[in-house]
């Protein structure tokens, strides 16, 4: 793996998700960020979330729904960003925490992590991260956080797939994610983050025409590369 002095840092986009702030501003900071990496190649979208208190944890707050409407929007201009998304939680996190969390590229959690769920009054938030928990982990799985759960430490958090790496080390495991992650940011990620999305709910029928435009993209882009000596002679024996 290569050093932090091999990154480009300036091309990696920092931004700093804190739930105490109202969800006006952090729409707007999100819109924000993912305006800066547009047109970008190889950019990094890194967000960290601030760490919260137990007693702040209601979300969104006193807002209308124009306001969360606002917020989800912004949630989604970043979910279909072509730069890769690398979020990093430490500490307490609460608030947006899970929004953010679930559309991340990469996550990654410290040990002494605990995400506390966006729950008011004993009742479960329901924007669109419970479609995005769905999603992600399955009906089953979503069903007893929705119902039963109100905090996950860091291993229960990696055991239910919200995150992808627990580290005692976060700012190297940052660097390192980084480094690995940024050859694939891009108009490509987009596509297959896409591709992904949709299978779950596509059948087979609808989703092999975008698939099929999606390979014929990967094979011109594969022609137009230099070619090894050993695909020269396959080619050549055709």
């Amino acid at each position: 793996m290569r050093n932090e002095h091999d990154i480009e840092w300036d091309t990696v986009f920092t931004a700093d998700i804190d739930g105490n702030r109202p969800i006006g501003e952090l729409a707007a900071s999100v819109n924000d960020l993912c305006g800066r990496v547009e047109g970008r190649p190889g950019s990094v979208i890194l967000l960290r979330l601030a760490e919260g208190t137990p007693d702040r944890r209601s979300w969104p707050g006193a807002v209308d729904v124009r306001d969360v409407s606002r917020w989800e929007k912004a949630i989604r201009r970043l979910e279909r960003s072509e730069a890769v998304s690398i979020v990093v939680g430490q500490g307490t996190c609460c608030g947006p925490a899970l929004d953010v969390l679930l559309v991340g590229d990469y996550r990654i959690a410290s040990a002494d992590m605990t995400l506390l769920l966006p729950v008011n009054d004993d009742q479960f938030w329901p924007g669109m991260a419970l479609h995005r928990l769905v999603r992600e982990i399955g009906v089953a799985r979503a069903r007893q956080l929705v119902l039963w759960g109100d905090r996950l430490t860091a291993a229960a958090a990696l055991e239910n797939s919200l995150v992808n790496e627990v580290s005692t080390d976060v700012e190297d495991t940052v660097r390192s994610a980084v480094v690995f992650l940024r050859r694939t940011s891009g108009t490509d990620l987009a596509v297959r983050r896409q591709l992904l999305f949709e299978a779950a709910s596509n059948d087979f029928e609808d989703s092999l025409g975008v698939h099929l435009a999606a390979c014929d993209r990967e094979l011109r882009r594969l022609r137009a590369q230099p070619r090894s000596g050993v695909d020269a002679r396959v080619e050549a024996r055709r």
